[in-house]
Formats: structure tokens, C-alpha cells, sequence
């Protein structure tokens, strides 16, 4: 059997599969009993009085009409994101209404010794590695648009990009961006596609990063790229000194019309984390239509968390996302009730987060002061004392914090359901 016909059994059975796995996922959104029995489906809407949103409706809307065209959009958060399962679940169910443009954001967090998505993994030969983050009190190296950077001394560098083989199903690219520092060394395809495919570097003097993008001849579910000193129209090469071996991460995408959807999650981020200009300047060069901001578990462990602190950072990282991504609708997702650790009688035990319930009510009021669109997950999920239930159905891990596989699934569908349902305005919902 020749390469072509085999991949294109697979790619049949990958679609088979797939179209599966959407039916099953819409089943999970349909079902509101399946879902969480102390949910409150009445609220799983965006509360959007003002269509801040409208401007996104109409992009989908021309979508479903057959307009050739890319709807990009990021979810940053902490890491309840970073992991993959509710963002992903949900980007599988916007993607199947609205068309799979591609994998969107991937970076290379395994090799920084973190987890990482299932859907796809990232290799390198390059062992040694200096990792620069956005939580880190002094980061260690720059760490660019994904919250994550790699920083090496090794003169090669090469990155094996890799969608898995069933949970990446569906996701084959054509084209690949690279993000990476300005003095990094490009990257070009390596084995047969080196000389088959294009590659066109750009500077981006501003953002103080430089990307690589790649077209392919033909989609694929693997790619080695490798690093090149070779100087631009000639085949002299540039000195090992003149580069500086910093990496961020990739897009990628297939060349259809349909949604991008660019998950970034940090663990242990916060708002003050990402009110960074460089950072949020980087962020709008993915060139967001709707910017979703799923942040505040972590603000609400800070030692001397106080409300005023906390509306002041997240104000903060509004005030530069207003500032440099003028054109995106702006969703504020409050974050669902959990558990503490704390120590009674000399014992360690666990009780209600109270914290996050302020959380959720500032981040409420703040969407409201600002006329941005908001989806109450606190209160969609049952609100106060709601982390009972959560711990009672089995599907909060054993830190009482983060949720099982099945658990962040099934919240990701009913981040579809919010984000498609009519947008509403309801009343308040905290008690004094």
C-alpha cells in the first residue's frame, strides 16, 4: 500500500471517529442532567446585556453561512486550562458547528517538566533546557505569548511536533507558525518536506519575537523541525554568537475555513501574572475575536487575599487588553467553588474556599462596570456550598482544587452551551 492511500484511510477513519466523539460531546451538552445534577441550567448563558459579544455572533454567523474565513479564539487561564480537558472539550464542540480550521496553540510544557494536552506532545533532542514563566517571581528566561519559554545554550535545536494518534484525531496541519525569540535561530522542516515546502521569518522588532511560518505541501500528524544559521539567499552561515536560542511555542492550522481556538494556561497564574504590556501585546497578535479570561482560583489562595487588591489587578489586565486588543469581545468566566486546606485541632483538614465566592461576585461587577460579557461558572455550577457536591459525585481530584478528566469534559460543554446560548442578563446572585 503507497503512503498517499494510507493516509487517506486514516484520515477516514479519523473522521469517523471524530464525528463520534462530537455526537458523544453534543449528548453531554444536550443532557443537563448528564452534566451535574446541582448545576442551574437556566444559567449556563453568557450574561452579555450590552453585545459585547455581538460583533463575534456575527462572525460565527457568517460562518454558518459558508464564508471562507478564520475566527480565532484565546482562552487564557491557570491550571484548570493548562491541562486541556475544558478547553479542549469545548473547542471540539465549536469547531464541529462551526468548522475545524485546526489545532490552534501548542507548546512545548513537557520538555519544560510540566504537563501538558494529550491531543499532542512536543520533543527534542536538546536535553538542557533554562524554562522562563509567567509566575515566576524573577522569570528565568522570556516567556513569550504562552506563559512558557525554553531557553538554550546548544548551537542546534530541533522540535518534533506531534498530534497523537486518538485524541489528536482530526487535527492534521499544513501549516505550522513558530514563535521564538528575535535572535533565535529559524526553523525549517526537516527530512522530505524540507525542500517542498515554504518558509517565510518574520520580525516583529515591537513584540521582541520572531515567527517562522511554515506551509506544507500536504497535511500531516508529525513534523520535525530543526534550527538553521544559513543567512537568508545564500549558503554562507551565521556565526553560533549571533544567536540567542529562545523558544515559545506553535499554531497550528489546515488551511479551512472554521475556528482557531488558542488555549493558554499557566499553573498557578493569576491576573497580576498576565497584566504584563508585553505580554498582552503578544497575546493580541493571535488576533483574538473573542478573548476568554478563566482566572481567579489562585488569586483567592494569596496570602492577605482582599477584594480591593484583586479588583485592582484584574482591572489592570483590562485596562492593557482594552488597550491593545480593541476589536475582541472580552468573556470573563468566574471560577467554579473548591476547597482549602487548613489545620483544626493540630489535624490538616479541608474546608469551603469562602474566597471564591468573592471572586465571582468582583468579577461579575467588574464585567458589568465595564460593559464586557461575563459567564457566571460560579453560579451556573451551584453556587455557595456547590464544592460539597462537587466532592460528593467523585469528580474533584484529591487536592479538593482541580477536577477529574471527566469533570473538566463535561465543564467544557457547558462552556459551548454558554458561549452558543442567548446571552441573558440576570439579576444578582450573591447573598450579603
Amino acid at each position: 500500500m503507497n503512503r498517499k492511500r494510507f493516509t487517506a484511510i486514516l484520515r477516514a477513519l479519523a473522521l469517523v471517529v471524530i464525528g463520534f466523539g462530537c455526537v458523544s460531546a453534543r449528548i453531554w451538552a444536550d443532557d443537563k442532567a448528564a452534566a451535574f445534577g446541582f448545576a442551574v441550567d437556566s444559567l449556563c448563558a453568557v450574561s452579555d446585556p450590552h453585545g459585547a459579544m455581538a460583533g463575534f455572533y456575527r462572525e460565527l454567523s457568517d460562518l454558518e453561512a459558508g464564508k471562507d474565513t478564520v475566527i480565532n479564539i484565546v482562552h487564557i487561564g491557570d491550571s484548570h486550562i493548562q491541562a486541556g480537558f475544558l478547553s479542549g472539550s469545548a473547542m471540539r464542540l465549536l469547531q464541529d458547528r462551526y468548522g475545524n480550521a485546526g489545532r490552534g496553540w501548542i507548546a512545548p510544557l513537557r520538555i519544560s517538566r510540566t504537563n501538558e494536552p494529550d491531543d499532542y506532545f512536543i520533543r527534542s533532542l536538546v536535553k538542557e533546557w533554562t524554562v522562563g514563566r509567567c509566575i515566576q517571581p524573577r522569570p528565568r528566561c522570556d516567556f513569550g505569548l504562552g506563559g512558557t519559554g525554553l531557553l538554550t545554550e546548544s548551537p542546534f535545536v530541533n522540535f518534533d511536533l506531534i498530534i497523537t494518534p486518538v485524541n489528536g484525531l482530526g487535527f492534521s496541519y499544513n501549516q505550522v507558525v513558530a514563535y521564538r525569540g528575535e535572535k533565535s535561530t529559524p526553523l525549517l522542516p526537516g527530512g522530505l518536506l524540507r525542500d517542498s515546502s515554504t518558509v517565510k521569518t518574520a520580525g516583529h522588532p515591537l513584540l521582541r519575537m520572531a515567527t517562522d511560518t511554515i506551509r506544507l505541501p500536504y497535511a500531516v500528524d508529525s513534523l520535525q523541525l530543526q534550527s538553521t544559521r544559513r543567512k537568508p539567499g545564500s549558503d554562507s552561515l551565521l556565526p553560533d554568537a549571533s544567536f540567542r536560542n529562545l523558544y515559545f511555542g506553535f499554531s497550528l492550522s489546515n488551511g479551512r475555513p472554521g475556528l482557531l481556538y488558542h488555549a493558554i494556561g499557566t499553573n498557578g497564574a493569576t491576573f497580576a501574572h498576565y497584566a504584563q504590556e508585553q505580554f498582552i501585546r503578544r497575546i493580541a497578535s493571535l488576533r483574538p475575536s473573542l478573548l476568554i479570561v478563566s482566572l481567579g482560583t489562585n488569586d483567592s489562595f494569596g496570602r492577605g487575599f482582599n477584594t480591593a487588591e484583586f479588583e485592582r489587578n484584574v482591572g489592570a489586565f483590562l485596562d492593557l487588553v482594552e488597550k491593545y486588543m480593541p476589536g475582541a469581545a472580552v468573556m470573563l468566566v468566574t471560577p467554579p467553588e473548591c476547597y482549602r486546606r487548613t489545620v483544626v485541632n493540630k489535624k490538616r483538614t479541608y474546608i469551603r474556599n469562602e474566597r471564591i465566592e468573592l471572586v465571582a461576585k468582583s468579577l461579575v461587577d467588574i464585567a458589568a462596570e465595564r460593559r464586557l460579557a461575563c459567564w457566571d461558572f460560579f453560579a451556573a455550577t451551584g453556587g455557595r456550598n456547590s464544592h460539597k457536591a462537587w466532592f460528593a459525585g467523585g469528580w474533584m481530584s484529591r487536592d479538593r482544587i482541580h477536577f477529574s478528566k471527566e469533570a473538566y469534559y463535561r465543564q467544557g460543554s457547558m462552556l459551548y452551551r454558554a458561549i452558543t446560548a442567548p446571552a441573558f442578563a440576570p439579576d444578582s446572585l450573591y447573598l450579603p
